[in-house]
């Protein structure tokens, strides 16, 4: 079959495009920047890739002209993006989806959203609900999936509940995390998602999926915990407050504010299953909450996690054109540049070592002080240090590393280029590369700061005594060595 798939570099997208190839059909990828869409090399040289945002449909027609395809996938949701805008971004977007789905004789539309059986909807589900409405209307047969909450690794709702169940012995919760709700694991979601194509009797249906547990969130905390060996002890109170609870969520976990208004918002509903036709129409073994978070460690300890929610990047890269810095900016700028020779036959030794950078890794020198720089950002709005890494060993462009985004991650030429998303009163890079010639081998480390007004160079300069230890001390570790040696 002809496949459609937007969204292929998200959550979901990045999960059901192998299984789509696999099965042999032929799969075209729509994404708004291929720097960022990182699938394997076997998956890339069998599927065609456009480069488009549907929130742009005039010019729809010049990137889908003289194409069809049998099926089309809807993944692309704006949950990052402010609550006041997401049912206008959301209309547009499916909007757009839609013609690109009549000009291409689209058969088959299959849609996944959030489970919206309730009267009193977060804006958050509402807008869900309006795109389900407008495929519905399209007049194109189509199949709608409604979710709660989806268990794998790199999830929003896995990575919350872990960061709240590893970072939180004792927790003072607010009274949602009774709510119930209906988890269900990553691969059931897959199954349905792929065995649903062609499905005459899926046609133009929508279908509440769920796995077999109903459990309120507060369960949901201590099962995970229990999983991981750990005991944790909750005690829910009424918070009247949900701007109270959503920061309280934000600063636990690796949720930014915006995304943990919107969560908080629909915790408030319960989100379980009313009908379940589905499991007649695509018969599949449901995978219970405890074993679906087991197999979730599983790939993250054989670092097989292949997406992760915070592939997206955060608002503050959307405003710069990527491209554009893979050279790091000079004019305005400072900069703290620290080299040190290394042996040539410790290159690979070397370039792992910032390559794998952050995370549960560190930073290599004074961590403390990471952790500390990273609470401040979070109680100044910014993401923190909480994201970690996707992966201990892998790292690719547009992967988040605790509170900078991977800009370029190339092994060949040994260079790693990363982009802060913490709060700053300007814009900063931090890049370590490998220089080579005939003589002599150097590691290079560069922190690049452009600041923004009289703030941002007073933030420089008081910066300036803890740069010099840290960059420095971090520089000798990662080149494996006591005193930095000088050419």
């Amino acid at each position: 079959m002809r496949i459609l798939l937007t969204g292929a570099n998200g959550y979901i997208g990045m999960r059901i495009l192998p299984v789509l190839v696999e099965a042999g059909h032929e799969v075209t990828c729509v994404v708004r920047d291929t720097k960022r869409f990182k699938p394997t090399k076997s998956i890339l040289e069998k599927v065609q890739i456009i480069e488009y945002d549907f929130l742009y449909p005039e010019n729809a027609i010049q990137h889908f002209k003289n194409k069809e395809f049998d099926a089309a996938y809807y993944l692309i949701h704006s949950l990052g993006d402010t609550t006041t805008t997401l049912k206008e971004y959301e209309l547009r977007s499916i909007g757009c989806f839609v013609l690109v789905a009549t000009l291409t004789k689209v058969k088959q539309i299959i849609y996944l959203g959030g489970i919206s059986n309730e009267e009193n909807l977060s804006k958050h589900l509402y807008a869900r609900k309006v795109v389900k409405d407008v495929i519905m209307q399209s007049g194109i047969p189509y199949t709608i999936f409604e979710a709660g909450i989806i268990v794998g690794s790199g999830s929003i709702s896995f990575e919350i509940i872990r960061d709240l169940t590893e970072k939180l012995p004792v927790m003072i919760v607010p009274r949602w995390l009774n709510s119930k709700c209906q988890p269900i694991a990553i691969r059931n979601v897959i199954n349905y998602l792929h065995l649903c194509l062609s499905n005459e009797n899926a046609f133009s249906r929508t279908f509440e999926i769920g796995g077999p547990d109903v459990l309120t969130y507060k369960q949901m905390i201590l099962q995970f915990a229990a999983v991981r060996g750990y005991k944790r002890y909750i005690l829910s109170l009424p918070v009247p407050f949900p701007g109270l609870s959503a920061y309280w969520l934000y600063l636990t976990t690796s949720a930014n504010i915006t995304i943990a208004r919107q969560l908080v918002h629909s915790m408030k509903n319960d989100v379980i299953c009313k009908e379940f036709s589905i499991r007649e129409i695509i018969p599949q073994q449901l995978i219970p909450y405890k074993e679906a978070i087991e197999m979730a460690f599983e790939r993250i300890a054989q670092n097989m996690v292949v997406s992760s929610w915070t592939d997206s990047a955060s608002s503050s890269l959307n405003r710069l054109d990527v491209n554009e810095h893979i050279e790091v900016p000079v004019n305005g700028c400072y900069q703290d540049r620290k080299w040190t020779e290394i042996d040539r036959d410790k290159i690979k030794e070397v370039a792992d070592r910032f390559f794998g950078i952050g995370g549960e890794q560190g930073w290599y020198y004074a961590d403390k002080l990471w952790r500390i720089r990273g609470i401040l950002d979070k109680l100044v709005g910014g993401v923190g240090l909480s994201r970690g890494r996707r992966s201990k060993i892998d790292i690719e462009a547009g992967d988040t590393i605790d509170f900078w985004r991977v800009i370029l991650a190339d092994r060949k030429n040994y260079r790693l280029l990363l982009f802060a998303e913490m709060k700053l009163p300007g814009e900063a890079w931090l890049e370590f590369a490998i220089i080579q010639n005939e003589s002599r081998c150097i590691l290079k480390q560069t922190a690049t700061f452009r600041p923004k007004g009289i703030m941002g160079r007073n933030y420089w300069y008081s910066m300036l005594p803890f740069h010099y230890f840290i960059f420095r001390n971090m520089l000798k570790r990662i080149a494996g060595i006591k005193k930095i040696k000088k050419f």
